[in-house]
């Protein structure tokens, strides 16, 4: 071969290689694994509980059954992590439903201050993060005994009278239509993390 011609050749293969990379680096593949959810090997159903929804209506462990929920437990005087993770999962579930993704989750809060948080307080707080949302609320034993069964720790704090804190876990779990948990968000809580995961999650 002339070692002109070869000298050419080489250089070819080069730039092909190069933009072959490049290509691959620009194309948006989508992702196959979530990036920050963790999606449980082995599924644990939500225990027997009885509680009040926000409507001051009876339930129990059926409620989670038939849709996908997102269930974060926190309550309403909580001064800063429950609302602002609250109003990052309204915010994801409302860029889901633009982009066409089915089926939405429901956002679902369940009380760990149920000696304050009334059936008419969580139904008052749950609607300032969208429609179709769940309150949960009721004697505090039956509480403990839900967030225990899903791994959740919450603890009330030393406090003057009405005016005390809550100690609780900030995840966020996903429940599956049929009742059992299937995936954990962990913190920090971003809009995107749920935007991204949760079409891998649902379909997992």
């Amino acid at each position: 071969m002339n070692p002109k011609n070869l000298v050419i050749g080489i250089v070819l293969g080069i730039a092909l290689t190069a933009g072959i990379l490049v290509a691959m680096k620009t194309i948006n593949v989508a992702p196959t694994e979530p990036g920050t959810a963790t999606i449980l090997p082995l599924k644990t159903a939500v225990p027997a509980f009885s509680a009040f929804d926000q409507n001051g209506d009876a339930i129990n462990q059926e409620i989670f059954k038939g849709q996908w929920d997102l269930v974060f437990f926190g309550f309403t005087n909580c001064p800063d992590i429950c609302p602002l993770t609250l109003q990052v999962l309204s915010a994801a579930r409302t860029q889901l439903r633009e982009s066409g993704h089915t089926p939405l989750p429901r956002i679902v809060l369940v009380s760990v201050d149920p000696e304050r948080d009334t059936p008419a307080k969580i139904s008052t707080y749950i609607d300032n993060f969208g429609d179709e949302n769940l309150g949960i609320t009721g004697d505090l034993e039956e509480i403990k005994s839900l967030a225990s069964g899903l791994f959740i720790f919450f603890e009330k704090q030393a406090g003057d009278g009405d005016y005390y804190a809550v100690d609780h876990a900030a995840n966020v779990l996903v429940i599956d239509p049929d009742g059992r948990l299937h995936a954990i968000f962990s913190t920090p809580h971003k809009i995107e993390n749920f935007v991204n995961d949760l079409p891998l999650v649902t379909r997992s």
